[in-house]
């Protein structure tokens, strides 16, 4: 997800969308654990998007 759409969402989308991938990023991670994923960068991308997302709530927060 790009930083132009996530600007673009409304704050709960953005709460709601947050909680998602978190789960979904917790759940690649313990299951790369156990079995070698074939593609280990996804949880790259997967980190970096929860980390953008949160750093727009974290602005919008402060104004």
């Amino acid at each position: 997800m790009k930083q132009s759409e996530i600007k673009d969402l409304s704050t709960a989308d953005l709460n709601e969308k947050l909680g998602a991938l978190q789960k979904n990023y917790t759940d690649l991670k313990m299951s790369h654990a156990i079995t070698p994923m074939e593609n280990p960068l996804q949880l790259r991308s997967l980190r970096r998007t929860v980390a953008r997302i949160a750093t727009e709530l974290t602005k919008r927060e402060l104004q």
